[in-house]
Parts: C-alpha cells; sequence; structure tokens
C-alpha cells in the first residue's frame, strides 16, 4: 500500500503481486530479505486500486448528521432531510429506525409495514448517516440504522447480537464467533470485519471499549447541536483505507509524508501493534508513485481504449445509467497453425475478462456495467469466461452480482457505487461539447454562418460592408482555396464581408463588430499598420520563395523576407505592408535594425550573378501565397504576352522603381501577382576572354524569347530553361566583378 500526501490531495494505491507477502515472515528473515530485495521495481506489481481525496472534496460517507425533515412524499416512500449540504439528502422508508417504533422491511412491490407519513413528517428532527456520496444531479443516500467503523468490529447502537463478515472463509468464521460470544454488548449489535483475520479476544474487547466510548461522544453531540448539521466525521482517506484494508496479507505501507506516517502508526499502535513494523516511511529522493508506476496508472485511467497481452484491446464507454465495456481482438490473429477463429476469440476473451474486472476496481466503475464479449458459439468456451471472470471479480471487495453470459456474448453486471471514481474526480465535463463528446466541424459551422450573413444583409442594408468576429478556423472556410466561397457570397449579396478574430474563441461564435463603407471596415479590420514591430513565431518556409518564411496570427498570414533560416523561432519583425488576409515584414536584428538580404544570405551587396530588389514585393508574395488560384490565372495571362527585351543594368533602387520596369521592358504587374519574380533582372559582365558588346548581349536575349520569357515568369531564383538557362549559368560562372 502506497500513501501520498500533498498540500491539495492525498492519494491511495493498492499494488499487487504474486506470491505470499514478504512481511509474514520471521524478523530476521524479513529484514534480510528486504535488504536483498531492495526497492522493488514498477513490473513486480500491478497498481490494483486507487483512491484520491482532494482539500474540499473529501467523502462524506460515514459521516453522521443531525437533520431535519424538509419534505415527505408518499408515491416514493421517501423523504428528503436538510443536513446542511448544497442538495437534501434521500431517505427511502426501509432505512428509518426509530426507538420504540418497529418498521418491517416492505421492499420494493410488497404491501406489509407503515407507510412513511406515518414515520416522518416536515420539520421533525433526526439522526442520519451518509451510506453514498452526492453523484451527479443526485443528493447523498441516507440511513437512520447509524454504524461507528472500526478496526475490527463495526458498532451499531440499533443493532443486535453479533454479525461475521462472510468474505471470510468457514473455518475463520466459526473461529471469530467463539472469540466474540460473550462480549459486553450492553445495548446494540456488531459485525466482525474481514480485516479481524486472526485476530483475538483481547483485540475485540479493548476495541468494543473505544467504540462505546465514541458512541457517548456521538449521543451528547446530538443533544447540544442544532439542525441541519454535523455530529460525527468519518477519519481522512488514508486513516480509513489503512484502517479497512490493510492487514496481514499486505507486505508493508509506505508513506511520504512525515506527519501521516505518525498518524498511521500512532492508530495501528491503539489498535493493531503486530503491524506496526509494516508501517515505513518513503525517505528516497524520487517520488512514491514514480517510483512504483503508479503515475503512468493515472494517466490510463482517462484513457477509453485498454490493451490487452495478446494484440487485443477493451473499449470503455461511460453512460448516464451505464458503463459499456467492448471487447475487441485488435491485432490478435491467433497462435499456432492450427489456431482457429474460435480459439483466438476464446483467447481474446478469457484476457478480457480479467482485464474488466482490473479496471473495474482501478477506475472504481459503479452501477449498471455492460460487457461485449466477442461471440462464441461453443458453449464451455463461454463457461469458461466466465468462470475467469467470476473468480477475478471474488478479489474484489466491492459487492457485485453478475447475470449469465448471453448468446450475443453480452454480460450484465451491478457493483456498489458509493463514492465517485478516480476518472470523476480528476476530470469536468468539456466546456466545449458539454459532455457529448463530438463538436460540430468547422465546415458545418461555416455554412451556417453564411446563411447568417446573408440574413444580416437583410437586417441592415444601408451598409456597403461588414466586419465579422470569428474563430480563425471557421473564416478560413471562407478566404481559402482562393476565397471562392467569400467571393460568390459578395457577389450575391453586392456587400462586403471582413474577418477578424483569435483562437480563444469559441468555433461557433458570431458577433458584428462593426458596419459601414468599405473604406471604414477595411481601416478597422487591418490588424497592423506599416511600421507596427511585432513579435511573431516563424512557423513554416514561403511556399513560393525559398528564402522568405511565413508566421501567423490567429490565422492572419505575415511573409517574412529572408526569414528561411529562422523557422521555429520567436523573432521581432517590422510590418512594412497590410493586405487584406496577409501583410508583408522585414526580419529585425537585435538592436531593432532590419535584417538586410545581403546579409541574411551571405553576399555582397557587390557582387555579380542575379540580384532581386525586395522593398514593396513582399506584400504581393503574401498576398499571392494566400490566393494562389488567382496568382496562378494572373500567370498564364502574363505568359501569354509577347517577349520583351531584358537590358544589361543593375538593380536600380527603390525610389526610381517605375522607370526602372520601362527600361527593364518588364512593363506592368497585374494587381495580386507576386511581382518579385518578374522585377529579377540579369546582370551581364565583360571578361577579358571574351569581349563582347552591350549590343551583342542584347541580341543574344532577344533571340532566346521563349527561355527568357519562361525564366521571368519562375518564382524560385534557380531556374534551368532548354537553351537560355544554360547560357546564362555558364556565362555566371564565368563573370568576374566588374
Amino acid at each position: 500500500m502506497l500513501v501520498s500526501v500533498d498540500r491539495a490531495e492525498t492519494r491511495v494505491a493498492l499494488l499487487e503481486a504474486d506470491g505470499a507477502p514478504t512481511a509474514s515472515r520471521p524478523a530476521s528473515g524479513r529484514k534480510t530479505a528486504a535488504r536483498k530485495r531492495g526497492n522493488p521495481s514498477q513490473d513486480d506489481y500491478r497498481v490494483a486500486e486507487l483512491y484520491i481525496e482532494r482539500r474540499g472534496g473529501r467523502s462524506i460517507v460515514g459521516n453522521i448528521y443531525k437533520g431535519k425533515v424538509d419534505n415527505v412524499l408518499p408515491g416514493l416512500e421517501a423523504a428528503f432531510v436538510d443536513i446542511g449540504l448544497e442538495k437534501n439528502g434521500f431517505l427511502h422508508v426501509d432505512e428509518i429506525v426509530l426507538p420504540g417504533v418497529e418498521t418491517p422491511k416492505r421492499g420494493r412491490g410488497s404491501g406489509g409495514g407503515r407507510r412513511i407519513t406515518d414515520l416522518l413528517s416536515p420539520g421533525q428532527e433526526i439522526v442520519v448517516q451518509v451510506v453514498k456520496d452526492p453523484l451527479k444531479t443526485k443528493g447523498a443516500r441516507l440511513t437512520m440504522e447509524l454504524t461507528i467503523a472500526g478496526r475490527y468490529m463495526v458498532y451499531a447502537p440499533t443493532g443486535e447480537g453479533v454479525g461475521v463478515s462472510r468474505r471470510l472463509e468457514d473455518r475463520e468464521r466459526e473461529r471469530l464467533r467463539r472469540q466474540t460470544s460473550g462480549l459486553p454488548l450492553e445495548h446494540g449489535g456488531v459485525i466482525v470485519r474481514t480485516a479481524a483475520h486472526g485476530a483475538k479476544r483481547a483485540d475485540f474487547e479493548r476495541e468494543l471499549k473505544y467504540l462505546h466510548k465514541l458512541h457517548e461522544v456521538l449521543e451528547k453531540r446530538v443533544e447540544d447541536t442544532a439542525a441541519p448539521d454535523l455530529v460525527f466525521q468519518e477519519a481522512d482517506l488514508s486513516v480509513r483505507v489503512v484502517r479497512d484494508i490493510f492487514s496481514a496479507h499486505f507486505e508493508r505501507a509506505l508513506v511520504d509524508d512525515e506527519q501521516q506516517y505518525h498518524r498511521l502508526v500512532s492508530f495501528f499502535t491503539r489498535t493493531a501493534p503486530e503491524l506496526v513494523e509494516r508501517v515505513e516511511l518513503w525517505k528516497e529522493s524520487s517520488p512514491l508513485f514514480e517510483a512504483y508506476g503508479v503515475d503512468k496508472a493515472i494517466e490510463g485511467v482517462l484513457s477509453r481504449r485498454v490493451d490487452l497481452p495478446s494484440g487485443g484491446y477493451l473499449i470503455i464507454d461511460y453512460a448516464e445509467a451505464l458503463t459499456v465495456i467492448d471487447v475487441n481482438s485488435g491485432s490478435f490473429i491467433g497462435r499456432g497453425k492450427g489456431a482457429g477463429l474460435e480459439d483466438t476469440i476464446t483467447r481474446t476473451n478469457l484476457e478480457a475478462a480479467e482485464e474488466v474486472v482490473n479496471q473495474l476496481r482501478l477506475r472504481d466503475i459503479g452501477g449498471i456495467i455492460v460487457i461485449d464479449f466477442i461471440d462464441m458459439a461453443r458453449a464451455r468456451n463461454r463457461d469458461a469466461v466466465m468462470k475467469v471472470l467470476r473468480k477475478t471479480l471474488d478479489e474484489d471487495r466491492t459487492k457485485t452480482f453478475t447475470a449469465e453470459i448471453s448468446k450475443l456474448g453480452l454480460v450484465e453486471m451491478t457493483r456498489q457505487n458509493v463514492t465517485e471514481g478516480v476518472r470523476e474526480i480528476m476530470s469536468r465535463e468539456c466546456p466545449t461539447c458539454e459532455g457529448e463528446g463530438v463538436i460540430r466541424s468547422e465546415e458545418t459551422i461555416a455554412i451556417e454562418f453564411e446563411r447568417r450573413l446573408r440574413d444580416v444583409v437583410g437586417e441592415h442594408p444601408d451598409a456597403d460592408a461588414y466586419l465579422i468576429q470569428m474563430n480563425p478556423r471557421v473564416s478560413t472556410q471562407f478566404t481559402g482555396h482562393g476565397s471562392r466561397v467569400l467571393h460568390a457570397l459578395e457577389a450575391e449579396t453586392e456587400r462586403s464581408f471582413l474577418f477578424e478574430g483569435s483562437e480563444g474563441l469559441a468555433l461557433d461564435h458570431f458577433a458584428i463588430t462593426f458596419m459601414g463603407t468599405r473604406e471604414e471596415v477595411e481601416e478597422r479590420a487591418l490588424p497592423f499598420r506599416p511600421g507596427d514591430e511585432v513579435l511573431v513565431e516563424i512557423v513554416e518556409p514561403h511556399m513560393y520563395d525559398v528564402d522568405d518564411a511565413v508566421a501567423k496570427i490567429d490565422g492572419y498570414i505575415i511573409s517574412v523576407a529572408g526569414a528561411a533560416a529562422c523557422v521555429g523561432e520567436n523573432r521581432m519583425v517590422r510590418i512594412d505592408e497590410v493586405g487584406r488576409t496577409a501583410a508583408s515584414a522585414s526580419l529585425l536584428d537585435e538592436n531593432g535594425e532590419v535584417v538586410r538580404p545581403s546579409a541574411r544570405n551571405g553576399r555582397s551587396s557587390g557582387s555579380s550573378g542575379s540580384t532581386r530588389r525586395r522593398g514593396g514585393a513582399g506584400a504581393a508574395a503574401a498576398a499571392a501565397a494566400a490566393d494562389a488560384d488567382a496568382e496562378r490565372e494572373a500567370e498564364a495571362r502574363e505568359a501569354r504576352r509577347p517577349p520583351r527585351r531584358s537590358r544589361r543594368r543593375r538593380a536600380p533602387a527603390d525610389a526610381e522603381d517605375e522607370q526602372t520596369r520601362a527600361e527593364a521592358g518588364l512593363g506592368e504587374v497585374p494587381a495580386g501577382i507576386d511581382a518579385e519574380p518578374l522585377e529579377e533582372t540579369i546582370t551581364v559582365t565583360k571578361t577579358k576572354a571574351e569581349p563582347e558588346s552591350a549590343a551583342k548581349a542584347e541580341s543574344e536575349a532577344a533571340g532566346e524569347e521563349d527561355a527568357g520569357e519562361e525564366d521571368r515568369l519562375q518564382s524560385k531564383p534557380r531556374r534551368r530553361g532548354r537553351r537560355g538557362g544554360r547560357r546564362r549559368s555558364a556565362a555566371k560562372a564565368e563573370a568576374t566583378p566588374e
């Protein structure tokens, strides 16, 4: 048993391993074996049960309250009792015990016994005990048959006689009856617990005195307390689990908190001195739960899938009324050449029967449980699976009832549900899907929003444009694929729509933030202004330019010139130009200065070869990346134009951009097209070995119209034409700087 305590929660894990407990050996042998064995590894034990209790969320099972009857419902034969909690507790007529009043058990559908209206009335004060925690929408389940739990016995002030747990063997039960016969019960009765295995009469006498004293304190508190209020609180998780479970069958209890360790030692000193030596303080540097692999088991509790050793797996689905466990063969296809379908199915079901019980204990699943085994044709195979299932259930301390397996392979069973399981404590309902497990897709929401945008136009016909706030993943359904959906909607409504929003918005968020003229809306919609410096994460290389990269902020694309080597980094950039769906930016260094392309590419401004002018071309590149269809169409139109001759010039400064276009013979660039490849100029230099005139170079360029035009339309700087590309490459290789 492992007990881990920290500020926020207390966790208790029960680990099981094959073999007899080492601590049951003689003291000398035990210490020697412990030294040889050392700390057991994760593979030596299997996590069988988990218990978690958090501050402010303690279980109230076992607490005793002085309550006030709030309402009596004859139709349900029950009453709702105010015990001071958020929800009233539920008290059935069979759980009512009043001094001097006989209330025979009625049972559902029987006609005997007295009606609840004859036993209770609104406003009446009664003492009740919680037997089941409030679960989901239901309040706590209450009873008036009070019990006070000890180490070996449970004292019932309203009971009589001595009872012995049925989970013990018949021989041990008879021995315990002899040990407890003639105990001075005075009034009330006791139930001997399973943990009393091996206990002596002196142990029972000592504990009975302790329980009688607790009952006296309880009666005094009931007299002095005004309803509704708590009069007796059950022990915390660690003491409760150790008291109810820890016995000679356990090797030891490891505790990682010194204060909690002393509490457990003190408890066993009073109740079971022979078990004190088995409580140890964890002094290793590694966390206790991590050393024994419990943390990994806790993570697996939240998973729907549980793998089986052979390759099959379980799928566990939770519903309001029941839990369904589905068995699948998975990758298991049988073993051996003679393995048939029935053998493969039976082997998978046998493994699943054992693992199902392990998961019921580990996750503390209660209520109705349906297990869907794989269909088996032979009755003896179904009997073998049920035998393994029932044998494994014998290790479960929680009450269960199992029906026979049906011809469809279904097994129906129930398991007592007392408190919330580990899964319910560690998780909460998803705020997005509200427990449904699925949400509407972005495409479905975008189609709905498209209908809503048409209604917006009808409701506000005076506006020319609208600024809509929504999640970027939904707005991408409008602006993606060349904005075909958005263009069709704008053509139909004769209005303009612009979008804003962030990833933090819900997928179904829709709001109109501004309406007006197109110029006004565009001014409001632009997320940045030229000159803004923004810290961005460079997420991916540019699609069309190997030197550039792309950053995204809430779906808005920022093309960063020369940032290809910075992918995955957070860098400061300066916005150069801003468009409707994209912007261009320049990379900044640590001093806030723009990183020039020559410095980024490792070339000086006077080097020979092809040179590229950036500046305003970055915005067009970003727009082209966002609108690929429009770019390809425009490039096709440009390809059909008559070829133009390029002149032997160096790349001019940005201030002479229009004049340089005319001189270079490039003409005007169509709107929305990446102008950067069209602005590339070729510098032809003279060499001593091959002196040529400018006219001759120009003539050669004009004689290779097909290749030259193809080169001007390509996006990448490294190109190979059919003829001209190879000649220019050779010319570059032989050229020397001017």
